[in-house]
């Protein structure tokens, strides 16, 4: 089959508030060769969209540039809400290693597509994560901290030159973090109330950079059709804080506020492992051996 590499974009609108862009998109996708879609997730609320797609380096490099141009070519970010922090029509572009292929390989071909981006299409990127050129640029939150509205003036300070174009951003398609990293789980937990600043106070709780778990990135949002406040997630290791950790810490300390969890949702592709260390867990299985006891391992000839 040769290498595979993962790459996760997410765009700025969601097929909920723009559907004719959202298809656009997904068009683009499908129209790679080499390039498979597994899965397209959107958000109303965050007014944006998140792909996964896999395929050979070269397909997946081609696929995430022509995304980030037609990203460009129908979404205006002077004109954009939504819930979720971001910073460009093509806000953030990871390549993941998948099969035969390493970190070393996914930071090469990162700075390859931003290389390209900025010259052809004038758009300045930050390199994060594994890719990042300083320490303080591995974290997504730091380089997109300030958002759309305030990057120009952010860019104009000494230490956040992009990495790849000048310092100001596109007028409409702003500027992109892309980078290499390992597989990330996009994990949501839904609260029964209203308050906004409950789902914020247990995100404060929970996340890494607040003193909570060293793995995850939270932040408190609202979904405006179900008037649910939500408790949105990134595990950036889910070995290091599986997602049972996350779930039963924000359990208890929604019990604290006086509210319930009334459901939780995995955005993308999620690693097998990830959802089978919540079942050892919560069945408490005894000398459980997921290589030798699920019968899909077997099927796919894994050892």
């Amino acid at each position: 089959m040769g290498k595979l590499v993962e790459c996760i974009p997410n765009f700025s609108v969601s097929k909920e508030t723009n559907e004719a862009v959202y298809q656009g998109l997904v068009d683009v996708a499908k129209s790679i060769p080499g390039c498979m879609l597994f899965d397209v997730q959107s958000d109303g609320n965050h007014n944006r969209c998140v792909f996964t797609m896999v395929g050979s380096p070269e397909a997946i490099e081609e696929a995430a540039f022509q995304l980030c141009r037609k990203a460009m070519e129908t979404i205006d970010m002077t004109k954009h809400q939504g819930q979720h922090p971001r910073m460009g029509a093509t806000d953030v572009i990871p390549f993941v290693p998948t099969m035969d292929m390493d970190v070393a390989e996914c930071v090469e071909l990162s700075k390859r597509v931003a290389k390209r981006i900025w010259e052809e299409l004038r758009i300045p990127s930050f390199l994060y994560e594994d890719s990042a050129s300083r320490p303080e640029r591995r974290n997504l939150a730091a380089c997109r901290k300030g958002q759309f509205e305030g990057m120009p003036e952010k860019l104009l300070q000494e230490e956040w030159a992009p990495d790849y174009g000048e310092r100001k951003i596109h007028p409409t398609a702003g500027i992109i973090a892309i980078g290499a990293r390992m597989p990330l789980i996009a994990y949501n937990i839904n609260l029964d109330t209203s308050d906004l600043e409950i789902a914020s106070k247990i995100a404060k709780a929970i996340r890494g950079s607040s003193g909570g778990f060293q793995f995850c990135k939270a932040i408190g949002v609202m979904l405006d059709e179900r008037n649910t406040a939500q408790v949105s997630m990134n595990l950036v290791n889910y070995e290091g804080t599986p997602i049972y950790y996350a779930f039963e810490m924000v359990r208890a300390l929604a019990d604290r506020y006086g509210v319930r969890i009334i459901g939780s949702e995995l955005v993308g592709l999620t690693p097998a492992k990830a959802l089978l260390d919540c079942a050892e867990y919560y069945l408490k299985l005894e000398n459980f051996d997921a290589r030798r006891q699920v019968m899909e391992y077997h099927l796919v000839g894994m050892e």
